[in-house]
């Protein structure tokens, strides 16, 4: 009976989630472009009343935390996580730099069960990241839900990993999505997070992180693979431009 009490909570935490824990965080860039045309304007209105959004019907979890550029633990960034979940084992988040109506998407996200992790080849193990420290330490939330949701939700992402790509950097203020794709890590130690950061989110959100920490302390620590975290041994994974296509062409 008390699992079924969780998991009731947990479902009406997730039809709560409209009415609270958003709409406080603005986007970082105010991006080039004249203003949407009244056209413009009465076409997207009737496309939403007309258009199915099945996909995007299942984006039914919000969850908020930091990731930093895989090699440079000093690029932090807030990440807003609105999260699918395909199965007992796979997740799909599309990532905002922001939760209003004006937010950037700046990535993606996977996330998967430790029994799914074990399966992938050594050198894949590189490119993800643990969320072990994230729950624990209480940086990671899901703004909103009553407390006994989210210490649910987060029993099983603590022993999760998550493979996280960032296409738009709107940490830099750039104002379009341009530069390179960027692989993107979560935190495992306590210092590392920027308390900056920690503490702008926690006022926004008006949450202590402190606390939160505190009431996850029986969640038990799980075990990390090794390979993942990749970074901490100094095995990092990073997209590069090529230009060899470019070359070959050219030589035709």
């Amino acid at each position: 009976m008390k699992k079924y009490n969780k998991m009731l909570w947990l479902v009406l935490g997730m039809v709560l989630l409209n009415a609270c824990g958003g709409k406080n965080t603005s986007s970082n860039v105010e991006s080039p472009g004249d203003e949407k045309t009244a056209k413009d304007k009465t076409l997207n209105t009737g496309a939403d009343i007309l258009q199915s959004k099945t996909p995007l019907k299942k984006f039914s979890t919000y969850l908020d935390g930091f990731h930093f550029y895989n090699g440079n633990i000093n690029a932090q960034m807030e990440a807003h996580h609105y999260v699918s979940q395909l199965n007992e084992d796979l997740y799909q988040a599309i990532i905002f730099d922001g939760n209003d109506e004006n937010a950037k998407i700046m990535g993606v996200e996977y996330i998967i069960t430790e029994k799914l992790f074990k399966t992938l080849p050594k050198e894949e193990k590189t490119l993800w990241h643990s969320h072990h420290h994230e729950v624990k330490s209480g940086s990671l939330i899901a703004p909103g839900i009553p407390d006994v949701a989210e210490h649910e939700l987060m029993e099983k992402l603590v022993s999760t990993y998550g493979k996280t790509i960032h296409t738009w950097h709107t940490d830099q203020e750039r104002t379009l999505p341009v530069g390179s794709p960027m692989v993107m890590m979560g935190f495992t130690k306590e210092g590392q997070l920027h308390s900056q950061l920690l503490q702008e989110r926690d006022k926004r959100f008006d949450i202590s992180t402190d606390k939160i920490k505190a009431k996850r302390a029986d969640i038990p620590m799980p075990a990390v693979d090794p390979m993942a975290n990749a970074w901490e041994k100094g095995q990092v994974r990073q997209f590069v431009i090529s230009h060899k296509a470019d070359s070959a062409q050219h030589k035709h």
